[in-house]
């Protein structure tokens, strides 16, 4: 699998992520080893995960994996603190907080580092030098190699980054955002992807599929074995089973059939290759599904193709998001 530079670091991931969103709560230990036996022996090196997915799971499972099924050397570890469960309040982005978190998350994973560790979220109750005083605390002290962010708005997103460059040597660059970018969902071209490209912060995008609407597998019926027929899922996924939603799954089953490939390539493919994306993080239900997504590595979408994708998924870009130039 082709290995891009996240950002604008020297850190270098695969092309595709592997995420563990359902990992210690639907994917099981042995649906799990499959998943990374066949990212790994593709060439897959991103490996995403969080503190609470799975409330914890995931990062133990990840764990485990790691010490018999594949070396750590081989694999990227992505994983993200800030979020907590707790009703009153979503996001916990102070220094205190985070720290533990990482502490937390390494013991986990059984690993005295991850290679890069993002903030889930902006916490508008914690000062923002704060938290990203965490992550220089953590780069400093080597228990993480990189740092970003996640869900940070567009000027979240750049008031961070430009902290962070404004004492080089002294506080980390960001080198990625996580956000969801996909056809179904283009908001992110508004300010966050033009800040990204501008400041050099490489952009992994999730649920690149639309949250698996995109595969097609909706346009009839909601099958019994997906996410949108399982009662935690289904409030995920229903958002995009709209009549626009339709017109754009439509036009990938067409541009997927006159390529003779699958709607699932042609989605990936899309957002794989938009500028300043680094890696889609893709969260396979099993190793058939994941062989099927990385089979998108030998596609390329012809030009008149992703013109005709991008028309139809177009988001609206009014005042004052639109360029100026055209006024």
């Amino acid at each position: 699998m082709e290995q891009r530079h996240l950002g604008r670091t020297g850190l270098r991931v695969s092309r595709i992520g592997l995420g563990t969103l359902t990992w210690g709560r639907d994917t099981d230990e042995h649906d799990a080893a499959d998943l990374l036996k066949v990212f790994w022996e593709a060439g897959g090196t991103l490996v995403d995960t969080a503190d609470v997915y799975g409330g914890g799971e995931a990062e133990y499972l990840l764990g485990q994996l790691m010490e018999g099924l594949v070396p750590r050397r081989d694999l990227v570890i992505s994983t993200k603190a800030g979020s907590v469960p707790d009703p009153d309040r979503r996001f916990d982005g102070s220094r205190g907080h985070l720290l533990s978190a990482l502490d937390a998350s390494l013991t986990r994973l059984g690993t005295d580092y991850v290679d890069l560790w993002q903030i889930h979220a902006f916490d508008p109750d914690a000062p923002l030098e704060e938290t990203l005083q965490a992550l220089d605390i953590a780069v400093s002290s080597g228990r993480a190699r990189y740092a970003g962010v996640s869900n940070f708005c567009g000027w979240q997103l750049a008031k961070a980054a430009t902290w962070q460059l404004a004492a080089p040597g002294i506080r980390t660059r960001l080198s990625s955002t996580q956000m969801e970018y996909s056809l179904l969902q283009r908001g992110v071209e508004r300010e966050v992807l033009p800040a990204a490209l501008d400041l050099g912060i490489g952009l992994l995008p999730s649920s690149p599929l639309g949250r698996g609407v995109l595969t097609g597998k909706y346009r009839n019926a909601t099958p019994s074995d997906s996410r949108g027929a399982s009662e935690h899922m289904a409030p995920f996924v229903e958002p995009y089973l709209d009549e626009p939603a339709s017109r754009i799954v439509d036009a990938v089953t067409t541009a997927a059939d006159g390529l003779a490939v699958t709607p699932l390539q042609v989605a990936l493919a899309w957002v794989r290759d938009r500028p300043g994306v680094a890696a889609p993080i893709i969260g396979a239900r099993n190793a058939l599904q994941l062989t099927a997504a990385l089979s998108v590595e030998t596609l390329s979408l012809p030009d008149e193709i992703c013109r005709a994708l991008d028309d139809v998924s177009a988001p609206v870009h009014r005042y004052p998001d639109h360029d100026w130039s055209t006024l």
